[in-house]
């Protein structure tokens, strides 16, 4: 049997497989197949007819020649380059033998074992590189179709990837025209809040507008009277003149001058209660200054309680305050201090009275309405406190209380910003707003400012 011719039938099978795109399976497939049609001939004439057998070797020489070069010029059958490598040791071997033989048959016969040893080792070979070749080409697959999944999924990242960053760049436009927005809503809460603050402001001063009448009209009512009985004493004192009597003139004069200095007294004292109001109602100039707290706090508890009694003739409280001597004057904003305790002890007033006209409406409590205003020094520390006795702050309230648009008050009857601009007030002095509650005794705030 002629191995070459199935060698070559081999070579051409081999190499149709290894066509990878259409074009070149579309060239190359007919010459493939014709090639292999030849071999197939060659080979089937050199078993049946032996006389033909030197003329089918050197054909299937010839055809096999060609495959190499083909392998070897040809870029389409780069990938079947290694089978060429294994195949050639035993084609040349074949191609020398038949030559020598046709030039020298007596040195090829004494030689022939040496051929045939050649072309053993030349099939061993040529199995071993094929079987290397093989293993290497299913290592190849494996890895290219590892890659092939990588690129898929590459590309499905992408796909992702280019998805996300649709979504990405919508949800960018969204949160940009929420967060203007939200700008634009900030802008009009600012207002807003500072909207309420200022009516927050002008409701306490309208609850301070009647007891800041009240205080003005006693010393106003002192300085008439002073003013009418000093008239009728320099009546007195002309009459005394007259006749002469000046001891008389001396105790007159004694008198008018006491007199004047009442009203003068009284003059300054509502010279400072209007300054009081004017400095409660203007916005704070952020400027501390000396402050007598003990006047601060009785000042600002009596305006509030006869504020509140000018709306309501029927409304009363027992007011006890013990104010420690030697708190004397410390520095802070006197307009926003004081807002904060008109604030505390306008709370207490509304906490204080029986249900249903103040306080948490506890129809079973009933009391003797009062408050005590207190203040107190220890160490570098002041302390204000103003308690009452209502029937104290729900529990489940208390955490809420210093929160901004937080109220128990009915609808209408507060913004409840009190506590929340009292204690950002006081933590301002670098102070502490505190609370303590006893449900059904009443509640005390205390502020605490540096001394």
């Amino acid at each position: 049997m002629n191995l070459e011719s199935i060698l070559a039938i081999f070579l051409f099978r081999y190499l149709q497989k290894s066509l990878e795109t259409e074009e070149s399976i579309f060239k190359w497939n007919k010459i493939l197949t014709v090639g292999l049609l030849v071999s197939v001939g060659l080979l089937v004439v050199h078993v049946t007819i032996p006389p033909s057998r030197f003329l089918t070797e050197w054909l299937t020489h010839g055809i096999l020649l060609a495959v190499i070069y083909f392998l070897y010029k040809q870029e389409v059958f780069k990938s079947a380059k290694p089978i060429m490598y294994a195949v050639l040791p035993y084609i040349l071997l074949c191609v020398i033998g038949d030559l020598v033989k046709l030039i020298n048959s007596e040195f090829y016969y004494n030689w022939s074992n040496f051929f045939k040893t050649a072309k053993v080792f030349a099939v061993i070979w040529m199995i071993a590189m094929w079987v290397i070749n093989r293993k290497q080409k299913k290592a190849l697959e494996k890895e290219h179709k590892k890659l092939e999944e990588i690129e898929k999924e590459n590309r499905i990242t992408e796909s992702l990837k280019a998805a996300l960053e649709v979504q990405v760049a919508e949800r960018t436009a969204a949160l940009t025209k929420q967060k203007e927005e939200l700008e634009e809503a900030m802008v009009e809460l600012k207002a807003t809040q500072s909207q309420l603050i200022q009516s927050e402001k002008m409701a306490s001063l309208g609850e301070l507008t009647a007891g800041i009448a009240h205080e003005i009209q006693n010393p106003l009512n002192f300085i008439n009277n002073f003013s009418e009985v000093n008239a009728e004493l320099i009546a007195e004192l002309m009459e005394e003149i007259e006749k002469g009597n000046l001891e008389e003139v001396k105790i007159i004069a004694s008198d008018i001058s006491a007199n004047e200095q009442k009203i003068n007294h009284h003059g300054k004292r509502a010279d400072a209660i209007v300054k009081g109001m004017l400095q409660h109602s203007r916005t704070s100039s952020g400027t501390t200054e000396p402050t007598d707290i003990n006047a601060l706090a009785d000042e600002y508890l009596r305006l509030a309680y006869h504020g509140l009694r000018a709306k309501d003739k029927s409304f009363n409280a027992k007011l006890i305050t013990d104010y420690d001597v030697h708190v004397g004057s410390i520095n802070i904003i006197p307009q926003d201090i004081g807002r904060v305790i008109l604030n505390l002890i306008t709370n207490a007033f509304y906490a204080a009275p029986l249900p249903p006209e103040g306080g948490f409406k506890n129809p079973k409590y009933k009391h003797e309405p009062a408050i005590w205003v207190t203040t107190k020094k220890r160490g570098n520390k002041v302390f204000i406190s103003v308690r009452d006795n209502g029937p104290g702050i729900p529990p489940n309230i208390l955490d809420k209380i210093f929160q901004p648009f937080f109220t128990t008050k009915p609808t209408g009857h507060g913004t409840g910003l009190g506590l929340s601009l009292s204690y950002d007030i006081v933590k301002a002095h670098n102070g502490e707003l505190k609370v303590a509650n006893r449900e059904g005794e009443g509640a005390e705030f205390t502020i605490e400012l540096p001394a």
